[in-house]
């Protein structure tokens, strides 16, 4: 008997030491419990941003006391406002966002069509239905106003119904509503941005400027070609025609006015030269004939009619002597040579030999063109004119005329419009005259030309010294508070100092403008491609 209560107190015992034990338990892992309770909360908080839509309730806030003020509820909200969270990768090379096996992937696809917001939604990593879910995107720009996209169905997508316009550099707030719940995710997408201080920009000497109205130069350009001046270029002939002896000029030649060209040799020159000397010997024979029956007239010996005859002589023969000479003078022969038949081609100005058609032995004729000489110290610039353009060219107008092959300008006065278009081209021409006196600008040179017909208001402008080129864009950078970003920009009309604006940047905003390829090469050592 004594045996049997042993046993019994003994395993009384046990069991109460078993129920101390799980009592202990319980209470060791309520205070767990409670102590973790704060900092679960704190975490929750803090990647809300992937959760459902916080519901501004009486069971998500604390019950308003008397005591409780705006700055109470303003304070609460501001604890459950969005955070951004780090994005996965998506299917589809978007952002992908999870919360409750919910998930949305948004990328901005661009590829042979306009840049727009693209939607997927996945439940337990699998596909949706697109139009199960009611999606709308909200974008915040430097220096801009907010911007709103809706999206419809597309395929297995939702497409927004708005374009996405560059810069794609931007904070995207992102709001979804699936199967009676919100969801709610946040990201920043930054490209062509940069930091700088004010100290960095004195540093760097970076002008600052606002974008705003100016007057712009109507600029005309054209198209043109570089010609000899005409009015002073020559065409040599030989004017006899003969057999060449001598070539004493090359293309290219520098010539002064009267030298030697070439050499002709022929017999038209012999046969003048010898009518020459003959007429000469006929006037002395006259002159002598006629001083003596001028003395006998006078002296009474001879008659007076003797006398006449010799005056008459005389006279003819001075008159055929004057005939040779002249014809010799018309060919541009001397009356004596080295030989009879010998004739020389001169050059009939100071200038440069730009065409040659001669060799020794060659045998010429009095039309043949041999040479041409010009003055190249002054040259034309001839303008092709878009019948669209015709009234806008006028006679005195300046003009810059610019190389197209090397760094060369000039500036002159249109001194001919043509008054023909040309049946084909339907173009007409004008003419410069260009001064060339180190012969910079050489016969046969394409040329733009740019023209300045008036001067116009514009409602935005730019300074060109702003303008640059990102990524194969024409951009701006913009000053937004202490950031520059990369503004694709549109531009219109524009002189030497100011771009029309028409797309791009608004009227007010601050943009660098000197030395703004500093911000350029801080922008590409940053790295400026899209991050979609």
């Amino acid at each position: 008997m004594s045996s049997n209560s042993n046993k019994t107190s003994k395993k009384t015992g046990q069991m109460l030491a078993i129920f101390l034990v799980i009592i202990i338990s319980i209470v060791l892992g309520g205070l767990i419990l409670k102590a973790e309770k704060p900092k679960a909360m704190t975490e929750e908080h803090e990647v809300h941003s992937e959760g459902e839509a916080h519901s501004e309730n009486k069971e998500g806030m604390p019950e308003k006391s008397p005591g409780s003020d705006k700055k109470a509820l303003e304070d609460h909200e501001k604890q459950h406002a969005v955070q951004p969270q780090e994005a996965l990768k998506g299917p589809h090379g978007g952002k992908l966002f999870v919360k409750d096996n919910y998930g949305v992937e948004i990328a901005i696809f661009e590829d042979d069509t306009t840049p727009e917001f693209r939607i997927y939604t996945y439940l337990d990593d699998k596909p949706l239905e697109p139009a199960s879910s009611k999606v709308s995107v909200n974008i915040e720009r430097l220096g801009r106003k907010p911007e709103t996209f809706n999206f419809s169905k597309e395929k297995d997508y939702l497409k927004s119904a708005e374009p996405v316009e560059e810069p794609h550099s931007f904070d995207v707030h992102l709001n979804s509503q699936y199967n009676g719940k919100s969801y709610s995710f946040s990201y920043s997408q930054v490209e062509g941005r940069i930091s700088m201080s004010d100290k960095q920009l004195t540093l760097n000497s970076v002008e600052v400027l606002t974008a705003g109205p100016a007057k712009i130069k109507s600029i005309l350009k054209l198209q043109g070609e570089i010609k000899l001046n005409a009015d002073k270029s020559v065409q040599i002939v030989s004017r006899v025609g003969g057999i060449i002896e001598k070539v004493n000029a090359n293309a290219g030649d520098k010539v002064r006015k009267g030298q030697v060209l070439a050499t002709v040799s022929s017999q038209l020159i012999a046969e003048i030269r010898n009518d020459l000397l003959a007429a000469q010997k006929r006037v002395g024979l006259a002159r002598t004939t006629y001083s003596r029956e001028k003395q006998l007239w006078e002296e009474k010996i001879s008659a007076q009619q003797d006398y006449l005859q010799a005056q008459h002589d005389l006279q003819e023969a001075e008159i055929n002597l004057s005939r040779v000479q002249q014809k010799l003078g018309a060919l541009g022969a001397s009356p004596s040579g080295a030989g009879q038949t010998r004739y020389d081609i001169r050059s009939p100005i100071d200038g440069v030999v730009t065409s040659k058609k001669v060799s020794q032995g060659q045998v010429v004729s009095e039309i043949d063109s041999l040479f041409e000489v010009s003055d190249l110290s002054t040259v034309w610039a001839e303008l092709i004119i878009y019948a669209k353009d015709i009234n806008t060219v006028k006679s005195g107008q300046q003009v810059t005329v610019k190389a197209s092959a090397f760094d060369a300008q000039a500036v002159g006065s249109i001194v001919y419009v043509g008054s023909l278009v040309g049946e084909q081209s339907r173009t007409a021409m004008a003419r410069v005259v260009l001064n060339n006196p180190d012969r910079t600008w050489m016969p046969g040179l394409p040329v733009n030309i740019e023209l300045t017909s008036n001067e116009v208001n514009v409602p935005l402008a730019i300074s060109v010294e702003g303008i640059q080129n990102l990524n194969e864009e024409t951009v701006v950078f913009g000053r937004y508070g202490t950031y520059f970003e990369a503004r694709p920009v549109k531009l219109g009309r524009q002189d030497e100092k100011y771009a029309e604006v028409l797309e791009g940047l608004n009227a007010g905003e601050k943009y660098a403008a000197g030395n703004s390829f500093l911000v350029k090469a801080d922008i590409g050592k940053a790295g400026a491609s899209h991050d979609h």
